[in-house]
């Protein structure tokens, strides 16, 4: 649906948020510590720059794990058997999820460490 008004396209994008909160218990999951994670940096208020990292980490795992999610249902409805490319590709859809879960999980660690006197 190209060409559509803005309005329209952010509803389709609101939706696709509310299909993987819904339907995803890993995304739930990831907001649950993206809140958590947002909280923190409320309460140790640090210097603009880790907040920008935290932010950036928190967009990166989430959008991560949506293009999983959609992958994941893609391939599932375009070949439901258990065919070795869609492992394939789902696992590497994983992995990349994992490795900005990891990478988040260090900005934040650093944080923690550069705010907390380390």
């Amino acid at each position: 649906m190209k060409n559509q008004p803005f309005v329209r396209r952010l509803g389709f994008a609101l939706a696709g948020w509310r299909l993987a909160f819904v339907g995803e218990s890993s995304f739930r999951s990831q907001c649950l510590a993206a809140v958590l994670a947002l909280a923190f940096t409320v309460w140790l208020r640090p210097a603009p720059l880790w907040w920008a990292l935290v932010g950036m980490s928190i967009a990166l795992v989430l959008g991560a794990e949506l293009f999983n999610t959609a992958l994941e249902h893609l391939a599932d409805g375009l070949h439901p058997g258990q065919a070795e490319f869609v492992r394939y590709a789902k696992d590497c859809a994983a992995g990349a999820v994992l490795v900005f879960s990891a990478s988040s999980l260090l900005v934040f660690a650093l944080m923690l460490w550069a705010t907390l006197g380390g």
